[in-house]
């Protein structure tokens, strides 16, 4: 007797395994988020996601050519706006000197092949730090007075340059206005990566941190899916398809895989994930503590999202990974 299948033969050596690995990682990968903030020379490191910063339009123009130099080739960008500038209609949103649309602008001139894209969402610009307009009297989200805001926020980065704009505020029927309204003001070329499969979670506290953009009161389970549903998953990102987004995404990755694989079998489309802010700081306090090896622990935690279905991940791992990946 002799065994017919010896399974161990791929894996005996690492040139082997790396021969016949079926998921790799590669900086083409990654989308990077950045937090950019007002002022001049500013790099705050977020408290609660240690080794990431807010930084000022200066200073985020220096890290743009830094990643464009190591391979990195997509941004996604989130401003932390003043204040004094929020209100219940999100009009600094769509201000064409806004933060935001200086960033895009600034970014893309700075670095011509960078691929910018932009949230699109109204919690920075909210009083109530909620993702659309709130009726003040009932306490609730309106949908079709969010998305006409929207719409206008996303005309005006497509104004200033971006290359795709990222909705995340999981508004119904938001995709298609958007993209009649990019064709109609001849902006046929910019791109839709939607937030279709985004779950009210609690991975995003430390993001909430950085942009100061928690819900002043309730929560977002009323826009934001219900982690424990899947089906409604595949619908939301197959009505997005529809609509005409580019690109769809599942939001976070790590606790979602299935999901990211259901929807990877479902769309022709590429898929995206996001590595969320709460599982980046969940790696580093346990790397801190010296439970786990960190820079294991990201290989692996970003090639399972990509064994799963993702053709990019949005992640704040991605300088880290690309290091690793080329042995620095």
């Amino acid at each position: 007797m002799y065994l017919q299948r010896r399974n161990r033969i791929t894996r005996r050596s690492p040139a082997i395994r790396a021969l016949v690995a079926e998921s790799i990682l590669m900086p083409n990968d990654f989308i990077l988020p950045l937090f950019i903030t007002e002022g001049k020379d500013v790099v705050e490191e977020i408290t609660s996601m240690p080794g990431y910063f807010r930084r000022s339009l200066d200073k985020t123009v220096d890290e743009v050519k830094d990643l464009w130099s190591m391979g990195i080739k997509c941004v996604l960008l989130f401003v932390k706006c003043d204040d004094a500038l929020k209100d219940n209609t999100g009009r600094e949103s769509w201000n064409p000197q806004g933060l935001m649309q200086q960033s895009v602008h600034t970014i893309k001139d700075a670095v011509p092949e960078m691929i910018v894209m932009t949230d699109v969402a109204l919690d920075p610009y909210s009083i109530y730090g909620h993702d659309g307009i709130v009726d003040e009297k009932k306490g609730t989200i309106l949908n079709d007075a969010t998305v006409e805001a929207l719409t206008k926020m996303s005309l005006s980065h497509a104004a200033a340059g971006a290359d795709f704009i990222a909705p995340s505020d999981m508004m119904d029927g938001r995709i298609g206005v958007f993209r009649q309204a990019l064709e109609e003001n001849n902006f046929p070329d910019v791109g839709i990566m939607s937030y279709s499969a985004k779950y009210a979670s609690c991975f995003y506290g430390p993001f909430r941190d950085a942009l100061d953009s928690a819900p002043g009161f309730g929560d977002k389970k009323t826009y934001q899916m219900n982690y424990a549903n899947r089906i409604e998953a595949i619908n939301e990102t197959l009505q997005d398809v529809e609509q005409g987004a580019d690109i769809v995404m599942v939001k976070p990755a790590m606790a979602y895989l299935d999901i990211i694989r259901e929807v990877k079998n479902a769309v022709t489309v590429p898929v995206s994930a996001y590595h969320v802010s709460g599982e980046y700081a969940m790696i580093k306090a346990a790397a801190e503590k010296g439970w786990l090896d960190e820079e294991k622990a990201i290989i692996e935690s970003l090639t399972s999202i990509k064994r799963a279905g993702a053709d990019l991940i949005a992640t704040y791992f991605a300088k880290d990974a690309v290091r690793i990946l080329n042995g620095k």
